[in-house]
């Protein structure tokens, strides 16, 4: 079963009480594939598939006449049915949900988020995911003293200069970003590694080497934050799971 066709039988042959959230929004929402604006609209649905961010999904009939679709293919067992979108030379599959159909995502197209080129809310550029609208992050300056540790052995350590930011981000701990002073560089390395964030933008991160064992991607920082997120901007964040990690001398939890 496809990705698409697997989705269509979670939302539309699950149980009334493990329906997804659905909740409508008036921002202006465009996609881009193969060069050219292929939906432009104000009635999207931001849907929670997966419980922990929303995916867009976009009215058949504000796709724009720059994209073909595909013969409908009925999923087995539901009237939505699995589909191609075309521009020129190019396809990407998707979830055609027809009007017929007795969901609030009748005459709804579900794309997947990384198979066009880009997706824009009114002129900004979502990046990674679409961003829930229920989801805060708050970052506070705070004079907490924070002090990190690797088997004993101290790599970070704001003493009596303090600068750490705390980030409050929901459903997540608290998180304590470090001034770069903080940090004793003699045992961190620069990681090939990036993931990326659409409240906060893309992070690099650090391994540490203690003892001459390595410890991967033991922290991460943004040298380019998002807007919302310039407040930590170079500053670096440890994985609690990777370290001992002391806030005003109390152990945090792993």
């Amino acid at each position: 079963m496809s990705d698409l066709a697997e989705l269509a039988s979670k939302l539309f042959n699950a149980n009334k009480d493990s329906q997804p959230k659905i909740v409508g929004t008036e921002k202006r929402v465009r996609g881009l594939l193969n060069g050219q604006y292929i939906f432009d609209t104000t009635a999207a649905k931001l849907v929670w598939e997966n419980g922990f961010y929303p995916n867009y999904w976009i009215p058949r009939s504000d796709f724009l006449s720059t994209v073909k679709f595909g013969e409908d293919k009925p999923v087995s067992g539901i009237d939505s049915s699995t589909s191609t979108l075309s521009v020129d030379n190019k396809s990407v599959a998707s979830l055609v949900v027809p009007d017929s159909f007795n969901s609030e995502l009748a005459g709804y197209v579900k794309i997947d988020f990384k198979a066009l080129d880009a997706w824009y809310e009114e002129q900004a550029q979502i990046v990674y995911h679409p961003k829930d609208p229920f989801h805060r992050v708050d970052i506070l300056p705070t004079g907490r003293h924070v002090k990190v540790e690797i088997d004993g052995v101290v790599v970070a350590d704001t003493g009596s200069e303090g600068g750490v930011m705390s980030l409050w981000e929901t459903r997540f701990p608290a998180r304590w970003y470090l001034p770069r002073t903080a940090i004793k560089w003699e045992y961190l390395t620069p990681s090939d590694t990036h993931t990326g964030c659409p409240y906060k933008g893309e992070a690099s991160y650090y391994n540490a080497v203690i003892n001459g064992k390595e410890v991967k991607d033991v922290a991460w920082w943004y040298k380019n934050p998002t807007l919302e997120s310039g407040n930590i901007v170079g500053m670096l964040c440890f994985y609690p799971n990777k370290v001992d990690t002391f806030v005003d001398g109390k152990a945090i939890e792993k």
